[in-house]
């Protein structure tokens, strides 16, 4: 008997390991700084940095490896992604693998009575929440970054600041929706963004999409900008579709009215009442793609 366990650490382990301190170092981490993000000593760094490690050539061969350990030495070696999460991250392909991929090849290799079992084995939820709020977090962080580096952004931002929001696939509650906390600001000419991405932090604009989404929206992200007629016209140049809705109204009535005449818009915007400032709502898939739409009106 050969557990599937045995397989991963192993093969797949050592062979992991390697792929991703090499995404490391080639991305200007240090020996000693690729040790603390894979929680093994500097020794270890070397063995696998001098190829002193054995490697399974058919896992590093494996398409689905390749793409996971370059996506996580890049979000490890730049902040967006966590050490526990990375951790889940593989965690999760390793039982994908395992369920027909090529660790289970490998088991079947190892082990052939397996062979004789047609049904695979589910051991973990791969849509976990843990997963899911980490990579909505990290696609927020990648929207907010992608933010600060867009030139002209700043003079967009409405007098009561901006925020970037994107929510989980089943958010019914502000608590499912991430963004930043407090706003943006423009703080002499630059966005300024006062920490990192959290949940349930952004009650104004998680509120607005989570009404679009409930109005039918297939939108997850949002993000406010200043509204002006000249931004509008951009927008709707660019192939966007645009919806108004009532500023004074209550917003779910509003909104919802909104997209019932134009189901997929792509931007909601208000002109404006009593107290109340002009805002146009950019929505998108994710908080990287509704970025994409703010620089077609910040060329």
């Amino acid at each position: 008997m050969r557990f599937i366990e045995e397989i991963v650490v192993e093969e797949f382990l050592p062979t992991f390991r390697t792929m991703l301190a090499s995404e490391l170092r080639e991305r200007g981490r240090t020996q000693s700084e690729v040790a603390d993000l894979l929680g093994i000593s500097q020794s270890a760094v070397s063995k696998y940095a001098h190829g002193e490690v054995k490697t399974n050539e058919e896992i590093a061969g494996d398409e689905a490896v390749r793409e996971l350990a370059e996506r996580l030495g890049e979000g490890l070696a730049n902040g967006d992604v966590s050490r526990a999460q990375a951790l889940v991250e593989a965690e999760v392909l390793v039982r994908q693998l395992e369920r027909g991929g090529v660790l289970a090849r490998l088991h079947e290799a190892a082990y052939p009575p397996i062979a004789d079992y047609d049904g695979p084995i589910d051991i973990h939820d791969p849509e976990g929440e843990f997963r899911m709020t980490g990579r909505v977090r990290s696609s927020v962080r990648r929207g907010v970054r992608a933010l600060e580096n867009t030139s002209g952004f700043a003079a967009h931002i409405p007098a009561v600041g901006s925020n970037l929001v994107e929510a989980l696939p089943d958010a019914t509650t502000i608590d499912g929706v991430a963004g930043v906390p407090g706003r943006i600001l423009d703080i002499k000419g630059r966005a300024t963004v006062p920490g990192e991405p959290e949940f349930g932090v952004s009650e104004h604009v998680a509120s607005l999409l989570l009404a679009a989404r409930a109005a039918g929206s297939e939108a997850r992200a949002a993000l406010n900008i200043r509204y002006e007629p000249a931004t509008l016209k951009s927008l709707e140049a660019a192939g966007y579709a645009t919806a108004e809705f009532d500023a004074e109204a209550d917003v779910e009535d509003a909104v919802a009215g909104a997209i019932e005449g134009a189901r997929e818009a792509d931007v909601l915007y208000q002109t404006g009442g009593f107290g109340v400032e002009p805002i146009c709502y950019l929505l998108g898939p994710d908080a990287p793609a509704v970025v994409e739409t703010v620089r077609h009106v910040t060329k």
